[in-house]
């Protein structure tokens, strides 16, 4: 198995993930909401329902990669950029 270098991301990158991450769930739950809703439209022949639980697995694979780019960069220990970034905070 190949080593893998992790590079630290910049300060600034993970406070915009951080805020990121509740666009993302607002994403999916109003898609969620229209999907609910439009699902009861007969006249609608499901299709919103369709296009709206797209955006939910889409937003909810976006907020799953950067919840998974957070863990990663939780800590600073892990390579020297990370510990250099830390200390000009």
């Amino acid at each position: 198995m190949a080593l893998v270098k992790r590079v630290a991301l910049a300060p600034r990158a993970v406070r915009q993930l951080r805020r990121v991450r509740s666009v993302y769930v607002v994403g999916m739950l109003l898609s969620a909401l229209g999907g609910l809703l439009s699902y009861d439209d007969p006249a609608a022949g499901g299709r919103q329902a369709v296009i709206a639980g797209v955006f939910v697995v889409v937003f909810a694979a976006l907020l799953t990669l950067t919840a998974v780019w957070l863990w990663l960069h939780r800590r600073t220990e892990h390579c020297s950029t990370a510990k250099k970034l830390s200390r000009l905070i």
